[in-house]
């Protein structure tokens, strides 16, 4: 005698999938404000002359930064990856705007503008 399966719908199964950054572990997802994409990075650095020079003006434990760019203007990210962890108000970080990554501490980040 067989057992009866539960069928599970694709559906079901998309509202269940949670990142692991969402509980502490390394992030499984590539959207943004989570795990950089290889493509993502080798974009970014291949256009050197859209990087934005800011400073940290805010870090919020949910991963939310706030950056005041060089010139004067505000922007407000989040990453779930660990980018908030390691920075405090008034570390220096860049931003590229068109691939949405955040180069701070050495290290490119995927990060979701708010």
């Amino acid at each position: 005698m067989s057992t009866q399966q539960n069928p599970l719908t694709p559906a079901s199964v998309r509202q269940d999938a949670i990142c692991m950054c969402a509980t502490g572990g390394t992030c499984s997802s590539f959207a943004p404000g989570h795990a950089i994409h290889l493509i993502q990075a080798r974009l970014a650095t291949a256009t050197p002359s859209e990087w934005v020079d800011a400073i940290v003006s805010d870090v919020c434990a949910d991963g939310t930064l706030v950056l005041a760019s060089l010139n004067g203007d505000v922007r407000e990210l989040w990453n779930g990856a660990g980018a908030a962890t390691g920075l405090r108000p008034g570390s220096p970080v860049a931003f590229h705007p068109r691939y949405h990554v955040l180069h701070a501490e050495g290290r490119l980040f995927n990060a979701l503008p708010l």
